[in-house]
C-alpha cells in the first residue's frame, strides 16, 4: 500500500537510553481495515520513558514512540465503513482484533491479538500515525472535547477509570489511597472524588501531592514506610481500596498493609520483574489483588458521558504543552523526577 504524503516529522529511537531524534521518517501506510491519523495531541507517559529504555520486549529498534493519541481522520482504508477523513477521532492504546476468544467474551483489553501504538509499532510521536481494526477501536470526539483532553484518555485516564469504577468497584463514602500522583494516579484521585469516595493522596513530590488537593484529594501523606500506619489510622483501620500509580515494590507493600480486611488492591503501575513482597498481608485480610490493563473501546461512551456531566474534567491535568522538537530532552528529564500533571505534545506545534 502507498505511503501517505511519503515522508513525515516523528521522534525516533535508534538505541535504547541513547536520547532519541527528531527525524523525517517514512509515513504509515494505510490499513485495509483500519486509518491513519493526523497526530493533533499526544500524551507523553511513563510507559513511553520504560519503552525508551528498553523494558519492553515488543519494542523493535529503529522505533517511533507514543501510545496516548488524539487527531483527524487523513486516509481511510478500503475495508472501514462510517469514518471519512476530517472524523475527529481517538483510540485506546490497547487496539483489540475483534475476532479472537478474549474480543468474543467482552474483553477486548486482554484481547490475544493485541496491538499497542508505540510500542508494537511505530507510535504517535509523528505527525501521522496508523490505527487497525478502526471498526473496533476507533472513538469518535465529542464537538466540545479538546484534543488536548483527548490525549491522555487513550492511556492514563482510561485506564484510571476503568480501575477505579470497574475493577475495584469504588462506592460513595469509602476510602481510597491512592499511590503515586503522575498522570494516572492524578486520573484515579480525580475519579474517586467524583465517585463519592474520601480519597488519600501519597507521593514523594509536594508539588503533585498538591494537585490532588486541587482535584479531589482529602488527605495528602508523604510516601514512605509510615504512609500505611498513618492511612490505617486516618481510616480507623484501613481503606477499602488502594491503587498503585506507580509499579513500585514499596508501594505495593505499603498499599497491602493499608488495607482494612477484605480490602481491594487494584495495580496499574507496571511492576518490575523482581519485586519481592511479603504476602502475609493479603492472606491474613482476605484482600483482593485486581490488575487492570487499560480499557476497551466500547467502554468509551460510559467514559465521555462520566466527563460531559462535569463530574472528572481531565483536561485540567494537562499542565504543560510541548512541540516534537523539545520531546528528546522531555524524556530524558522522566529519568528523575517526573513534573507534575499531564505533559501533552503537539505534533502541529504549541
Amino acid at each position: 500500500m502507498p505511503l501517505l504524503d511519503g515522508v513525515m516529522r516523528a521522534i525516533l529511537v535508534k538505541q535504547f537510553g541513547v536520547r532519541p531524534v527528531l527525524a523525517e521518517v517514512p509515513a504509515p501506510a494505510v490499513p485495509g481495515d483500519g486509518v491513519v491519523l493526523a497526530v493533533q495531541a499526544t500524551g507523553l507517559c511513563r510507559s513511553d520513558w520504560h519503552g525508551w529504555q528498553g523494558h519492553d520486549p515488543d519494542i523493535v529498534l529503529p522505533h517511533v514512540p507514543g501510545h496516548e493519541l488524539a487527531g483527524t481522520v487523513l486516509a481511510v482504508g478500503s475495508d472501514v465503513q462510517g469514518w471519512a477523513v476530517g472524523d475527529r477521532a481517538t483510540a485506546p492504546f490497547i487496539l483489540a482484533c475483534g475476532s479472537c476468544r478474549q474480543c468474543a467474551a467482552g474483553d477486548e483489553q486482554v484481547c490475544g491479538r493485541q496491538q499497542q501504538p508505540g510500542f508494537t509499532y511505530w507510535g504517535s510521536f509523528a505527525e501521522q500515525v496508523a490505527i487497525p481494526w478502526a471498526g473496533r477501536n476507533l472513538i469518535r470526539l465529542p464537538a466540545a472535547m479538546s484534543f488536548d483532553e483527548a490525549a491522555g484518555l487513550g492511556c492514563r485516564f482510561a485506564t484510571a477509570y476503568r480501575a477505579v469504577r470497574q475493577v475495584g468497584r469504588v462506592t460513595a463514602g469509602e476510602w481510597v489511597a491512592v499511590f503515586g500522583c503522575g498522570g494516572a494516579g492524578l486520573s484515579a484521585v480525580m475519579i474517586a472524588a467524583a465517585s463519592g469516595a474520601q480519597v488519600i493522596a501519597v507521593d514523594v513530590n509536594p508539588a503533585a501531592l498538591e494537585l490532588a488537593t486541587r482535584h479531589g484529594a482529602a488527605r495528602v501523606l508523604a510516601a514512605g514506610p509510615q504512609a500505611a500506619g498513618q492511612i490505617r489510622e486516618l481510616t480507623g483501620g484501613g481503606a477499602q481500596v488502594t491503587i498503585d500509580a506507580i509499579g513500585a515494590g514499596p508501594a505495593v507493600q505499603s498499599a497491602l498493609r493499608s488495607l482494612a480486611p477484605r480490602g481491594r488492591h487494584v495495580q496499574i503501575g507496571l511492576l518490575p520483574g523482581d519485586v519481592s513482597l511479603d504476602m502475609g498481608p493479603l492472606i491474613a485480610g482476605e484482600l483482593q489483588w485486581l490488575g487492570s490493563h487499560g480499557m476497551a473501546a466500547r467502554e468509551y461512551p460510559a467514559m465521555l458521558d462520566f466527563v460531559a456531566s462535569g463530574a472528572a474534567r481531565p483536561g485540567d491535568l494537562v499542565t504543560r504543552v510541548i512541540g516534537l522538537d523539545e520531546v528528546p530532552g522531555a524524556l530524558a528529564a522522566m529519568s528523575g523526577t517526573s513534573p507534575p500533571g499531564i505533559t501533552v505534545i503537539r505534533p502541529p506545534g504549541p
